[in-house]
């Protein structure tokens, strides 16, 4: 008999939880939200508190349709989805529409929320079920609201003032603020030179090196040798004199172990470490805490991978402890457990940091069951939770101070020695500048030393470095903008709006999101404030904890927003936009021109910034007599337009024994044989270069290829010897396996795609 109904997210979460409920309860997955905002103006009632219109989507219907005949035959119904905001909104959503459609007389309604799917925390959260967490959805109201009043409201503003402009979010214009100043940073930046001397002593047959670091009892600050002529003054005097060790002194450090990984941080090491985006790492990470089948079981083997909390359970301490003492060694336990205090503010302290749900199921024990990336990020949490709970690691430094013996110089060198690895046993820290310093050799204060040589060395100061998807999750996390379940989202939305492009792994941004901000910043300012954007997440928060009432957050958000958004739609013009474009990013927009701003071309207009759905260019004031054009930066859209008829080999294709031609035109880039003939349009046989690829030069040969002979078998899945296929549709790249079709990211990356990728995403999508 069924006495049970169980709603989750997914299909996968589904087969894991049924394995462990048995006979009694039926699960079924929602796939996601059930339904959303109407995708309309209209939508949020301002002058009705906020009310709010939703459509339910195609598969929405479908599953609420699966629901309603299910709570037929059943007397209770557990809603089981994410413990978390947007998993509490599901379920909200599920249950108002079960209250609309009246099919809950007589049944009872249960939350039941679990932190990871395993056997005892499921069980443990069947046996102590609460009733849904209004905060929890007030919060997720306020935040969609919002989230709907600034796009829907501002995107027009945008789109009417600024031609070319897509659209703005209230978080995402923040984060491409940060990209574009710091862009705005590397342009403006003059490379100044300077000079270092390093210098190879010797003592003992043993050789080491020391930095000049005093001239005459004065420090030498970085830029203080300005060029290679002062540089090569001092070299030359250097080697004439004398030299003794002033001073050793030594001291012993630990080097901490790092806490458990939060979603930031995850994001951060998968990275640096792995080279995956934030998008695939969550998708991974999902897939480890939805289940994996082992042994004809299904667990999940990492805690919900959402959470901003380093704390780990008195359980997960204990059992950490126990594996380094019995698998490590007593000597690498620490006296007493260590407990990490997060610092990122309004964290979730009752959640738990993202660790195994068992510790002793090592990633070898796991290998045979996981695909390649899944067990490389599975192997990393793994190692950085044992890692949480292992002693310090203990070096020993040496600093060795070095003067001439007429005191005109003083140079100092350091050295390290790893006396104990402690944590650094089993997670590697390579990066860090304190475990690559050089040995040095036995010596005494008072020694004379010999210089072997000096060497001088020429150095430029570097502009700060363009964000990655790391550092910027980083930065977000800093200023208290997003939270875990959002850092990924706000990454693809402003790479989908092509706002920015991702090249060699750091964010470059398009004119388009270059002039974006400047508008924003100009005449929306407060809005894209990192300190208000800020406030307003901590707002959220507190209407989750139940400290403030989500519709006095709405109407002190909505009264000056809307004021600030009739002002902008009535008094400012599209000129007077170009204008403040023009002082606000001066420099950016005319860098191609220096100070002079005449038409080269006709010797009698001013060239100026124009705006155009195509994109953002310079052209001449005396139009359209005169139709020069110049592009703005490296904008591929303007370039696109300006560059007709360019062409290039660019590969070989040994199908047709053809070469392969790389052409720009109107409609943008495309690829081209240079004999072969379509027979169905008399033409040479081309094809478009997809627009999701926004940097043509980081097409490589092995690229092209692919593309050209797209579709691409990549190989069979192990499990069931079916085919997978890489296509590319209207709507963007996707994965063909079984007789369902699989997204994949819109970037260049799916076109390098292997086999073991294709399957962890497809599983990931399941």
């Amino acid at each position: 008999m069924l006495n049970n109904l169980v709603i989750v997210e997914s299909p996968a979460k589904a087969k894991t939880l049924s394995a462990f409920l048995g006979s009694d309860y039926k699960v079924i997955a929602s796939y996601g939200h059930v339904r959303d905002l109407v995708s309309k103006s209209g939508s949020v009632d301002t002058n009705d508190h906020f009310k709010m219109k939703w459509e339910t989507s195609d598969r929405g219907k479908k599953q609420i349709n699966v629901i309603n005949d299910t709570l037929k035959k059943v007397k209770n119904l557990y809603l089981a989805t994410d413990p978390d905001r947007e998993g509490e909104a599901i379920s909200w959503h599920i249950l108002e529409i079960l209250k609309q459609n009246n099919v809950l007389n007589n049944k009872t309604v249960k939350r039941v929320v679990f932190h990871e799917i395993t056997k005892a925390a499921v069980s443990e959260a069947f046996n102590n079920p609460r009733e849904l967490d209004n905060n929890l959805v007030n919060a997720y109201l306020a935040r969609r609201i919002l989230d709907y009043l600034v796009g829907f409201s501002l995107s027009p503003v945008l789109w009417r003032k600024m031609p070319g402009a897509k659209s703005a979010g209230r978080v995402q214009s923040v984060a491409l603020r940060l990209i574009v100043e710091r862009e705005l940073e590397i342009k403006v930046f003059k490379p100044e030179e300077y000079w270092s001397l390093s210098n190879v002593f010797n003592s003992k047959n043993e050789t080491f090196t020391s930095n000049l670091t005093h001239i005459n009892d004065k420090k030498l600050d970085k830029l203080d040798i300005k060029n290679e002529t002062d540089a090569e003054e001092i070299r030359k005097d250097l080697e004439k004199q004398e030299y003794i060790i002033e001073k050793i002194s030594k001291k012993s450090v630990s080097k901490n172990s790092y806490a458990p990984f939060t979603t930031s941080t995850l994001q951060q090491d998968a990275s640096h470490k792995l080279g995956f985006s934030t998008k695939y790492t969550m998708q991974l990470a999902q897939k480890l805490y939805e289940g994996i089948t082992m042994n004809g079981s299904t667990t999940g083997l990492i805690t919900y991978m959402r959470t901003d909390s380093t704390n780990l359970s008195d359980e997960a301490i204990a059992s950490s402890r126990t594996y380094i003492e019995e698998k490590i060694g007593k000597d690498y336990l620490p006296s007493s457990p260590k407990i990490y205090k997060t610092k990122t503010k309004n964290a979730q302290e009752a959640h738990e940091a993202i660790r195994p749900t068992d510790c002793n199921r090592t990633p070898e024990n796991v290998k045979e069951y996981l695909q390649t990336d899944e067990l490389k990020l599975y192997e990393l949490i793994w190692k950085r939770t044992i890692a949480s709970q292992m002693a310090n690691a203990k070096l020993n430094q040496v600093s060795i101070n070095i003067k001439s013996k007429n005191d005109k110089y003083r140079l100092k060198s350091t050295g390290s020695t790893l006396v104990f690895d402690g944590f650094l046993k089993i997670y590697d820290d390579s990066s860090d500048d304190k475990l690559n310093v050089e040995k040095l050799p036995q010596l005494k204060e008072s020694d004379n030393i010999e210089l072997k040589s000096s060497n001088k060395n020429q150095h430029f100061t570097q502009p700060p470095a363009r964000f990655t998807e790391a550092s910027l999750v980083k930065k977000l996390e800093e200023l208290g903008i997003g939270r875990p379940s959002t850092y990924a989202t706000i990454i693809n939305v402003i790479q989908e709006r092509r706002y920015v492009i991702l090249q060699k792994k750091s964010f470059i941004p398009e004119n388009i999101g270059i002039f974006t901000v400047s508008f924003l910043k100009n005449f929306f300012e407060k809005y894209v404030e990192y300190k208000f954007t800020a406030n307003m997440e901590e707002e959220l928060d507190d209407i989750s904890n139940g400290k403030i009432d989500w519709e006095t957050v709405l109407n002190n958000f909505w009264g000056t927003f809307n004021k600030n958004i009739s002002e902008v739609m009535s008094d400012v013009t599209v000129s007077d936009v170009i204008d403040t474009l023009e002082n606000d990013i001066h420099d950016y927009i005319f860098s191609k021109l220096g100070d002079d701003r005449k038409c080269f071309e006709c010797g009698i207009g001013i060239l100026g910034l124009k705006l155009s759905k195509y994109g953002a260019f310079l052209g001449c004031s005396n139009y359209p007599e005169c139709k020069v054009i110049i592009p703005i930066g490296n904008d591929n859209n303007t370039n696109n337009i300006l560059n007709n008829g360019e062409h290039k080999i660019i590969a070989f294709d040994d199908k047709n024994n053809d070469n392969i031609l790389f052409k720009v035109g109107k409609y943008g880039a495309y690829l081209e044989w240079e004999h072969t003939i379509d027979k169905d349009k008399n033409k040479p046989k081309r094809i478009s270069i997809p627009k999701f690829i926004n940097n043509f030069e980081e097409l490589n040969k092995e690229d092209i290829l692919t593309l050209i002979n797209l579709p691409k078998n990549l190989g069979k899945n192990p499990s069931d010897n079916n085919d997978i296929v890489l296509y590319l549709g209207r709507f963007g790249p996707y994965l063909s396996y079984n007789g369902k079709n699989f997204k994949l990211d819109k970037n260049i990356e799916c076109l390098r795609i292997d086999i073991d990728k294709a399957i962890s995403i497809i599983q990931s999508q399941l």
